[in-house]
């Protein structure tokens, strides 16, 4: 059998305010969830999630506790930056996503930002997967979830003329002009954070893969 070269797609996803759990948080004007970092099935139709938080972590909790899709939760943080671990009952709108992803064999490449533009809840996803496995999840999203395409190509770890994302090398460039890299750092991956209006959980994490990213492809080819 012939091996199917590997795609990469990196989209946004509006109509996702359809989620109870998401809209929730999107009518709350004192926090929101920033992005999932983990979402997966563990038994009987349950799962599991890590999410980033922003804002009053105590009104995020008032917010899971009033859910009846949440089933336990834990909420960790300090000041407006917090991550949420929690059991859900069901995984809603974004659990029927992830089973259309899965059943045409694609991969999430964690985590899920979310925001919201033009009012609207949006998703922005990267998934891997062959050519038609995900032409084949693009037809099955159900009519209220729409899709825009940010970039396609083909999948390569080490990177290529795509070697970061247009977000990845405005981060790099930010850190690099902050003095991030500096000996000693001239700055912090919460004040970048802050700079951004984004957890520093969300930096760490984009930093880490800007990091691999980089070094895998010096190592390999030296750019």
């Amino acid at each position: 059998m012939a091996a199917e070269t590997l795609r990469s797609a990196t989209v946004s996803l509006t109509g996702m305010a359809a989620d109870p759990v998401v809209a929730r948080f999107d009518r709350s004007e004192t926090v929101s969830i920033e992005s999932t970092r983990y979402l997966g099935p563990v038994d009987d139709g349950r799962y599991v999630g890590l999410s980033d938080l922003r804002g009053d972590l105590d009104v995020a909790q008032e917010l899971l506790a009033a859910s009846d899709r949440v089933e336990r939760y834990d909420v960790a943080g300090t000041g407006e930056h917090g991550i949420v671990y929690a059991h859900y009952r069901s995984a809603g709108l974004i659990g029927d996503l992830l089973s259309i992803l899965y059943r045409n064999d694609i991969v999430v490449d964690w985590p899920i930002d979310h925001r919201i533009a033009d009012g609207e809840s949006e998703a922005r996803v990267t998934v891997v997967g062959t050519a038609i496995g995900i032409r084949r999840a693009v037809a099955a999203l159900p009519e209220r979830v729409s899709l825009s395409v940010e970039r396609v190509g083909q999948f390569d770890p080490a990177g290529d003329d795509a070697l970061l994302t247009e977000r990845q090398a405005a981060l790099l460039d930010l850190a690099v002009r902050e003095g991030y890299y500096e000996v000693p750092r001239g700055t912090t991956h919460r004040a970048l954070a802050e700079r951004l209006d984004l957890a520093p959980g969300t930096v760490s994490d984009r930093l880490q893969r800007v990091e691999r990213r980089v070094m895998i492809a010096y190592a390999t080819d030296g750019f």
